[in-house]
């Protein structure tokens, strides 16, 4: 299936990073964080990516660009100008169909999605923000919203607080929780499927999870797949850090492939 990213926010609550380069190329582990994304859908099978682009939308471009270049082991010919790529096993992303598509500086998640349509086609699709990572199951993901029929599915999550609790006996704190999961608290965690009816609900330029999805679940067309396993997005250098340092000592959930 084909996969829409957003990838054109200004990520601003990561300025430290971001002032340099936009937040979908902040890399985990010496990646990006866009790539860890895409490596999970590649590991379902799903290589055709459309990235909407908008600040620093060219440094995207020169990323994917110099994939494709340098990637593996190169033979420079000059003689015959030519640089190629030899010897090396094919990798996920050697299968890939990566399209980077303009949609402005500016312009809203909404109004981003609304510009993309018409090279996804009208057809089923895929979406996730560019800036989370998840464990989430996309095959059973896939499988619930064929079932029920509806325009729109989202993968909801139990996000962990970004605050560590503490619970008192008396004024003596007698527990401390690094990080503990919000209760019963669902919210959406990105991962998407859509049927291309989504854009009778989209505005030129307007907020894809403020406007587009209470539209959708004022008309009973938004369904979520509530998922318990990993999740965690990447808003701040301190949860940059957090996904790092689980991907360094090798305990990273979202590593499917």
């Amino acid at each position: 299936m084909k996969v829409v990213i957003f990838a054109g926010g200004l990520g601003t609550r990561m300025a430290e990073e971001t002032v340099v380069r936009p937040k979908p190329l902040v890399e985990v582990g010496g990646k990006p964080i866009l790539w860890h994304i895409m490596m999970h859908y590649a590991s379902y099978g799903h290589n055709e990516f459309y990235i909407t682009l908008g600040y620093k939308g060219d440094m995207i471009k020169t990323f994917f660009a110099e994939q494709l270049r340098l990637k593996g082991n190169l033979t420079v010919d000059f003689r015959g100008h030519q640089l190629q790529r030899v010897g090396e096993e094919r990798g996920l992303e050697d299968d890939w169909i990566v399209h980077l598509i303009e949609t402005g500086v500016n312009t809203q998640t909404g109004g981003r999605l609304k510009q993309v349509l018409p090279f996804v086609g009208e057809e089923r699709f895929m979406l996730t923000f560019g800036d989370g990572v998840s464990n989430v199951n996309l095959a059973r993901l896939l499988e619930f919203h064929e079932s029920h029929g509806r325009t729109a599915t989202v993968t909801t999550v139990r996000p962990p607080s970004r605050f560590g609790q503490i619970e008192f006996d008396g004024d003596s704190v007698s527990r401390f929780v690094e990080k503990p999961v919000d209760g019963d608290a669902w919210i959406s965690g990105g991962f998407f499927v859509l049927e291309p009816c989504v854009g009778n609900y989209l505005e030129d330029d307007s907020d894809w999870s403020n406007v587009a999805m209470p539209a959708l679940a004022a008309r009973a067309e938004l369904m979520g797949y509530r998922h318990d396993g990993f999740w965690q997005c990447m808003d701040t250098v301190q949860e940059r850090t957090y996904l790092d340092s689980l991907w360094n000592k090798q305990q990273a959930p979202w590593k499917t492939w």
